[in-house]
């Protein structure tokens, strides 16, 4: 099925409407409010793509194109549709925020009780949650820079005094989900000898290398980031002195939410108490890929243009970043910690502070690998490889290959999902666990994002047809009848056989958020120029110079008596020679088309002339 972005977030602008709107006011519905990070989700869906792709602007509404106004018009005409989504912003912090003004990032439902006899505390669920501080920010700046343009364009007087109180509550928000960010990086530090040491000298050695020449190799590799981390992290983090000993191995990345005893960050902004931290000091993959995601937004180039952050959140915005550079390289190291056996291709992956394997966990794995490739500039042998990593991933996956009978991945990976065990969350009740159920939404963002950034014909095929095989399943789990018809996850529509297992919740606003990302990335990668190739833009230019050589003859010939259509024609064969010339540096499959058609023509006119000869 061909990724069509525009075609498709219509089709999901109009299943948002129809499910969140009801005469014309936006309606948060059984589930709402329930959790900062549905909700927050929930109006990704419709900012992301407004703020990121010009056609689909909704903040100017004399802009606001017809098919956007159609597909929206359960939600009201093209001058409500903003003033309804600065409603909904504004009752989203006003829902989100404590009684001491205090922003929350609460996980909510999104929270599982590991003993299924013991129901969580109620403050349990208003725990702050990674997932929730990354999409605030995300959620924060596509919402500053949405009323940066709206406030100029609207006339009400009650959407403007709505519009001067949702920007503060959005800022402080945006700086306290920074502030959170900061307090839940972590470095875990721990020896060879240790369950954690021994499982990831066994993952990096791949049964090749020693537990001593993996330590060799890693002190070696992770010298200067080591360093780096020592001298640099200090907002949020207490670096234990381990991390000196080079005889220690240790791990980045962020915990589940703020980490115990992790110091308050210092700030000016009135973002109210920093609370006590719970989770223990220890990474994890999933949450760290999270953090990654919404880092990244806080120094693009429309948060930049627009100036949307203050000079305390470019502060925190720089450790932010330092934090995303070092965990890249980090995870990027140990993904190709040895080069002719990378350890990412030994799947599944294997955590060391979780003690789980799933391929969910090299998916994450790979993720931060895109992440460092597109920071960097990757080379062939890298895209290649992460290629092949993520066509075996769809395939485990049962994405790309055919379900066998009771199988067990669809279960672990699309249906009940990956159960993460919270650690430090049984100090205030029952253990904690988090689900992860998007393998395929993950994967297909993955797959988009490689494309994106391939500049290599035959990786941009493979990566283009596996993305187009992943939509096209993620497609088919769309609900077809009851609340959400058009949304997400069916998934018995993709597993009929499968038994599935029965959710709470009618709308995965997880999953739609990031089918929503993939259509915004998907879009952008469209918009890049065509990969050239090199053998054709020769080719190309062969066929130019053959072209204006025959030209040149043909403008010499005596021009027969038909009224000036000769001359036209010459004319008309000299724009399309110029239009290809412009082209053939940029597009050379289009340069090569133009030169052939005009090539056809001057051959006409040169057996015409013939022709004329020989009757005479």
């Amino acid at each position: 099925m061909q990724i069509k972005p525009r075609q498709h977030l219509l089709d999901i602008w109009q299943a948002i409407a129809r499910h969140s709107f009801d005469a014309g006011g936006w309606q948060w519905g059984d589930w709402g409010k329930e959790s900062s990070v549905a909700d927050a989700e929930r109006l990704l869906c419709l900012l992301y793509p407004a703020t990121e792709i010009p056609a689909f602007r909704l903040d100017d509404p004399d802009t606001t194109q017809e098919d956007v106004q159609q597909a929206l018009k359960r939600a009201g005409g093209r001058l409500e549709v903003p003033a309804s989504l600065v409603t909904a912003a504004a009752d989203f912090m006003r829902a989100h925020t404590g009684e001491d003004k205090r922003p929350t990032f609460a996980g909510g439902y999104y929270f599982g009780s590991a003993d299924k006899t013991k129901q969580l505390t109620e403050e349990q669920r208003q725990l702050g949650v990674v997932d929730s501080f990354s999409m605030s920010v995300t959620l924060c700046l596509a919402t500053l820079g949405f009323l940066k343009v709206y406030e100029t364009r609207t006339r009400r007087s009650d959407i403007k005094e709505t519009i001067a109180e949702l920007r503060q509550d959005t800022s402080n928000r945006l700086t306290a989900a920074m502030v959170s960010l900061l307090r839940s990086f972590t470095v875990n530090v721990f020896d060879t000898d240790s369950s954690q040491g021994a499982t990831l000298c066994e993952l990096l050695g791949q049964g090749r290398l020693s537990q001593r020449q993996v330590l060799n190799k890693f002190q070696s590799r992770f010298r200067s980031l080591r360093a780096a981390i020592n001298e640099s992290v200090f907002l949020g983090i207490d670096v234990q002195e381990g991390l000196k000993d080079e005889n220690q191995l240790f791990e980045c990345g962020w915990a589940w939410s703020m980490v115990k005893d992790a110091p308050e960050v210092e700030t000016d902004e009135p973002i109210g108490p920093q609370p006590e931290g719970v989770a223990n000091a220890v990474p994890y993959l999933y949450f760290t890929v999270v953090a990654l995601d919404g880092i990244q937004d806080l120094f693009s180039d429309r948060t930049l243009t627009l100036g949307l952050l203050n000079t305390e959140q470019q502060k925190l915005a720089e450790a932010l970043r330092l934090r995303w550079e070092l965990t890249q390289q980090y995870w990027s190291g140990i993904a190709r910690f040895d080069a002719d056996r990378w350890p990412l291709e030994d799947i599944p992956w294997r955590t060391t502070g979780q003690k789980l394997e799933s391929a969910y966990f090299s998916l994450s794995v790979a993720a931060i690998l895109v992440h460092d490739l597109m920071r960097r500039r990757a080379t062939d042998d890298d895209l290649t490889r992460t290629v092949a990593v993520v066509e075996r991933l769809a395939e485990r996956g049962r994405i790309t290959s055919r379900m066998t009978r009771e199988d067990p991945m669809v279960h672990e990976l699309h249906n009940v999902g990956v159960a993460l065990p919270l650690q430090g969350s049984e100090r205030v009740g029952p253990p904690m666990t988090w689900s992860m159920t998007d393998f395929s939404a993950q994967l297909l963002k993955r797959t988009v994002q490689l494309c994106t950034l391939s500049r290599n014909l035959a990786s941009h095929d493979r990566l283009l047809r596996l993305a187009e095989g992943i939509f096209d399943h993620m497609w088919k789990r769309r609900i077809r009848e009851g609340e959400g018809v058009g949304l997400w996850d069916n998934i018995h529509a993709a597993y009929p056989e499968a038994e599935i297992h029965k959710r709470r919740v009618p709308v995965s606003w997880s999953i739609t958020e990031r089918v929503t990302e993939v259509m915004v990335q998907a879009y952008q990668m469209y918009q890049q120029p065509p990969i050239r190739s090199l053998e054709l833009t020769e080719l190309s230019r062969a066929l130019l110079s053959e072209s204006a050589h025959l030209l040149g003859n043909e403008q010499m010939e005596p021009a027969p008596k038909d009224d000036g259509r000769h001359g036209m024609q010459l004319r008309n064969i000299e724009v399309k020679l110029r239009r290809a010339r412009t082209l053939v540096d940029e597009q050379p499959g289009t340069a090569y088309a133009l030169t052939l058609e005009v090539l056809g023509q001057l051959d006409a006119l040169a057996r015409a002339r013939e022709a004329a000869d020989r009757g005479v």
